[in-house]
């Protein structure tokens, strides 16, 4: 795929903003540097209005174009990270504890302040462009809170436009499709109640573990045997908690599942990473 020049031109500061972005990692709504941030730099390329705050800690900029026109148009990313420690080792690695951009979000912001920043210096378009950033789209249902504060009407906004990355797709292709893309989430825990035991004598016991075991089995037989294979699901196990002592059957163990139904007509990937939303 051809990259513009002026697009290339700021390859490597677009690579350091999400650099910076990586280190830096918030969750949920509490993202009021990474908000900050993503503010700073859109009043920087001359955005024409920036406002924060919607739905929470939402941010949107507004370019407007030198055509003649009346539509905007809405470009989005979210500005999340995951509760997750962070272990690469890369220069840029998560400074705050426990969080991590691993569902590349970083990579969102970058892309989205890049076209904000030719946007702005171009306006080579009809119409104007919102450029919607996102708090809380790892599970808190941040799009919904910003739609909920009027983002829709308040910028007069009548499409929106989003992108994923997609890792193993090759360098300089993308995937495009009408509907629906991305997965939605769904979660139970499962509570198996046994009758825990000295582990030197089972017979007197009733193994949850055993049971867990066998239902992580099972399950995996939902996909298999029991949806429609033209179709596309995925159910994955993803936590198992039991027993406290090395040598004690324990009473009850605790399964945390996740499932992620993807229809032929609302979908064709899953959703990666933790996965507590929808993507």
């Amino acid at each position: 795929m051809p990259v513009l020049n002026s697009a290339a031109k700021i390859q490597d500061e677009a690579t350091k903003w999400r650099r910076l972005l990586h280190q830096n990692p918030e969750l949920l709504y509490d993202v009021d540097e990474t908000a900050a941030f993503i503010a700073d730099k859109l009043r920087s390329f001359g955005v024409d209005e920036v406002v924060e705050g919607i739905g929470g800690t939402g941010v949107v900029g507004v370019i407007r174009g030198n055509r003649a026109g009346s539509r905007t148009i809405g470009l989005r990313a979210d500005m999340d990270a995951l509760p997750i420690s962070e272990r690469s080792g890369k220069e840029w690695s998560s400074k705050n504890a426990g969080k991590m951009h691993a569902c590349g979000h970083d990579g969102h912001m970058a892309m989205l302040l890049g076209a904000s920043s030719l946007l702005a210096e171009t306006r080579n378009f009809a119409g104007s462009v919102a450029l919607i950033f996102q708090p809380a789209e790892e599970g808190g249902g941040g799009g919904k809170a910003m739609i909920e504060d009027g983002l829709m009407e308040r910028f007069s906004i009548s499409e929106v436009y989003g992108m994923h990355n997609f890792p193993g797709m090759p360098v300089g292709e993308f995937a495009i499709r009408s509907g629906p893309i991305m997965a939605a989430t769904d979660e139970f825990r499962i509570v198996i109640k046994g009758d825990g035991g000295h582990a030197a004598q089972p017979q007197k016991s009733v193994d949850p573990i055993v049971i867990g075991s066998q239902i992580v089995n099972a399950v995996q037989t939902i996909v298999s045997r029991n949806a429609d294979p033209v179709g596309a699901l995925v159910v994955s196990i993803t936590e198992f908690h039991a027993g406290f002592a090395h040598n004690i059957i324990p009473g009850r163990p605790n399964l945390a599942e996740q499932s992620a139904p993807l229809r032929p007509k609302t979908g064709i990937w899953p959703s990666g990473g933790s996965r507590r939303s929808p993507k």
